[in-house]
């Protein structure tokens, strides 16, 4: 199955700039990986998403929200204290303390990612976040 890579739509506020790319792990013939940018995607593809901002006004805090694609199955962040929601961004927390039906979730159950970030936070930044190609 092929999927056309895209990157994500991430929001944030009105005053904060913003730019998603998309990269394919591919593993070299001694076992290293390395970084290509995503033209097309297959099944079992392991994906970084890279979500540069740049603040372009003010200093206050503010929050980015990145939907996930539905093709993508979220396996982790670089950030440790990001919020997930597995129920389309209607709630909110730890993917520790979040439940789908009778169960714990799991990362692959994760339909979005948001992070918060500081007032004391410099002028710009990079989050990136993994997935595997459902």
């Amino acid at each position: 199955m092929a999927v056309l890579a895209t990157a994500g739509t991430a929001l944030a506020h009105s005053d904060v700039a913003m730019q998603s790319v998309v990269f394919v792990e591919r593993i070299n013939p001694d076992q290293s990986r390395r970084l290509e940018p995503a033209d097309r995607l297959n099944r079992g593809d392991r994906v970084i998403t890279v979500v540069n901002w740049q603040r372009q006004t003010g200093n206050g805090s503010f929050v980015i929200t990145n939907p996930l694609p539905a093709a993508l199955a979220y396996q982790g962040s670089a950030w440790d204290d990001q919020d997930v929601s597995v129920d389309g961004g209607r709630s909110w927390g730890r993917l520790s303390k979040l439940h789908v039906g009778g169960r714990s979730a799991v990362p692959e159950d994760v339909t979005h990612v948001r992070w918060r970030i500081p007032a004391r936070n410099r002028a710009r930044g990079q989050i990136a976040y993994s997935g595997i190609v459902r």
